[in-house]
């Protein structure tokens, strides 16, 4: 019983920012690496930033410069702080963490870069 509760996606213009947040809940005894994926009519899903359990990261290089990727273990949260939005970011977003040998799905969460 590993739910995940995305939040924080909506309406912004370009140039603006959001803040992504998924809560994770349920039957955890640890939590590896957390992600964030997303994916917009007629293209391919993609990996857009990842973090370990230890910290590091990676990013897409779409986003690279303008996101980041952070999580908050006690919380059992991750983040993902998107800056200077384009258009080309409008996506549905979801985060994917990892308990033990398992990963689990956000339900996914709109973001939309429109003038």
């Amino acid at each position: 019983q590993v739910q995940l509760v995305e939040s924080g996606g909506g309406l912004v213009q370009p140039g603006g920012s959001l803040r992504l947040s998924c809560a994770a809940s349920g039957s955890i005894f640890r939590i590896g690496g957390m992600g964030w994926y997303r994916q917009a009519p007629g293209k391919q899903r993609e990996l857009v930033a990842a973090i370990t359990s230890g910290g590091s990261t990676n990013y897409a290089d779409s986003v690279k410069g303008r996101f980041t990727i952070s999580r908050d273990n006690a919380k059992k949260t991750v983040y993902l702080q998107m800056n200077s939005l384009k258009r080309e970011d409008t996506a549905v977003y979801k985060c994917i963490v990892r308990v033990g040998s398992e990963d689990y799905w956000g339900q996914g969460t709109q973001v939309t870069v429109s003038s």
